[in-house]
């Protein structure tokens, strides 16, 4: 049964690779059955695979689902660490944590994801490289839409030099840094700085992933929101409706991408007069928003007030 388990493991990380998440999950949820039936509930194997369906889950924005396995994840290996030979447990535990926060910052619960993201970052220090420069990116996002920007960019300078040594200037690792110190930028208003690192993110991970790849169209829409913002919105207006329909055809209409990529959409379209097409836009975005995230969400917030001043 445990080599059953872990070619179903070998054919879910090949479906996420083509960012078939829905594909994969079913995978993954029988593999980890398969483990929790052979080695326990209390096993870091099992732990292991409650963090990458947590993860899974995470990129489908079923948020709430994929917070409680990574908190069981985290339990069983706080619980059980200290009986794993060798680096393996450790890793697991980190990159468990790794999820956990990620999910809790989507759930726009900061503080905690706070505590549990320095957390991984002390335990990753000074060995486990990679997953230092995880945190640090992670602790990054959530300093962001924290309000935290100097703290964000110190922890993201810090992480894109971690992940330039390990991977070189043309990585998919250093494309996020990018892509999220532009970011950075775009939040404090400040669009002629975020222009440079948002282009270098959507080219890299282009070059590296092709042009469709939904991490590519996150890109491009990152991009377009500095275009926005310097007032581009010609340029701008193509690549979120390229990306609204590739988004709509991987993910289904409900999830975060497309949420986002409306409310941009509709941005676009009030900037230009479009009053009406700018409201179907916005309502939609508001709809999902609300049905993933809860409708106490900062998300939620920033369309509808988006909404609201369509009508003022």
């Amino acid at each position: 049964m445990i080599e059953h388990a872990l070619k179903l493991e070998e054919e879910a990380y090949a479906l996420e690779e083509s960012a078939e998440w829905k594909q994969a999950e079913p995978r993954w949820r029988e593999a980890l059955a398969i483990f929790e039936a052979e080695e326990g509930s209390q096993h870091p194997d099992t732990a292991n695979l409650l963090r990458v369906l947590a993860n899974n889950l995470i990129h489908q924005s079923r948020y709430r689902e994929a917070e409680e396995l990574a908190r069981r994840a985290v339990e069983i290996m706080d619980a059980v660490v200290h009986l794993v030979d060798g680096p393996e447990g450790k890793i697991i535990q980190v990159e468990a944590l790794l999820v956990h926060g990620n999910v809790l910052r989507e759930l726009a619960r900061y503080p905690d994801a706070e505590v549990v993201l320095r957390r991984a970052l002390a335990l990753s220090e000074p060995d486990l490289t990679d997953a230092m420069g995880g945190a640090l990116n992670s602790l990054g996002i959530v300093y962001k839409y924290w309000g935290k920007y100097e703290e964000g960019e110190r922890v993201y300078r810090r992480a894109l030099d971690i992940f330039t040594q390990l991977y070189g200037e043309r990585s998919v690792q250093v494309a996020t840094l990018y892509h999220n110190l532009g970011g950075l930028e775009h939040q404090r208003g400040q669009f002629e700085l975020a222009e440079e690192p948002a282009r270098r993110a959507w080219e890299i991970r282009r070059e590296l992933l092709g042009e469709k790849h939904p991490d590519v169209l996150a890109d491009a829409c990152a991009y377009g929101g500095v275009l926005d913002g310097l007032g581009r919105t010609k340029e701008s207006r193509p690549i979120y409706e390229g990306a609204l329909e590739e988004f709509e055809r991987v993910y289904g209409p409900e999830h975060f991408e497309v949420a986002a990529t409306l409310h941009n959409l509709a941005w676009v379209e009030s900037a230009d007069g479009n009053r009406k097409a700018a409201e179907g836009y916005y309502q939609r975005a508001l709809e999902i928003k609300q049905r993933l995230l809860g409708p106490e969400h900062p998300e939620c917030a920033l369309t509808a007030g988006n909404l609201a001043a369509l009508g003022s």
